[in-house]
């Protein structure tokens, strides 16, 4: 009676999150031969501010990149204009 529990930062439409529970009880019943109404799948959306890796929480890493991408896009054009 498998009992699987996923953490995933919130943000997947709910048809991907439906495939990510199919996929899983698929899983289960190929690796372990577990009975599908025997299989459980608990899904935990977790708030970008609510997880981090390396002191750095996904929100702030979300930020930092558009900054970055906003920061790029007029160096990019001035240099695609040089090039002309």
């Amino acid at each position: 009676m498998p009992l699987i529990e996923v953490s995933i930062a919130r943000g997947r439409t709910p048809d991907q999150l439906r495939a990510l529970i199919a996929g899983l009880h698929r899983a289960a019943e190929t690796a372990v031969g577990a009975v599908p109404d025997n299989t459980t799948v608990i899904i935990r959306e977790i708030e970008h501010e609510h997880w981090s890796r390396g002191n750095q929480t996904i929100a702030e890493r979300n930020a930092s990149t558009q900054e970055a991408a906003l920061n790029e896009a007029p160096q990019n054009a001035a240099a695609e204009q040089r090039s002309y």
